[in-house]
């Protein structure tokens, strides 16, 4: 938020990633609120959600095997579960490199057409 020059901020937290997205909606509702109540100026913002590399594999962990993730993405399943479990912290290049793989799956998974 600061980087975007606002003077509030906001968070959301919850024990799932529906939770937590809808804890910061509500955050961000109430305090659009506060400010409107309060009379002054709010700054409407769009927003994104975007996941560490640790919340999507604790995320997907019941759809992906840590074995099916490193066919699908090359990174070696021992490294994903020391990502899944906080042990490291993958580099960008490796993240952009889960990113990729997950997403080619992914669009392999829509082309899918069954007779």
């Amino acid at each position: 938020m600061e980087e975007a020059g606002l003077d509030y901020g906001l968070f959301g937290e919850g024990k799932t990633v529906e939770e937590a997205i809808e804890d910061f909606r509500k955050s961000y509702a109430g305090i659009r609120d506060y400010y409107a109540e309060a009379g002054k100026p709010f700054e409407e913002i769009e927003y994104e959600f975007f996941y560490d590399t640790a919340s999507f594999l604790n995320e997907y962990c019941e759809a992906f095997s840590l074995a099916g993730l490193e066919r699908i993405t090359g990174v070696n399943q021992t490294q994903l579960g020391h990502y899944l479990h906080g042990r490291s912290k993958p580099s960008r290049k490796t993240i952009e490199r889960i990113q990729k793989g997950v997403q080619a799956f992914a669009k392999n998974l829509t082309a899918v057409r069954f007779a």
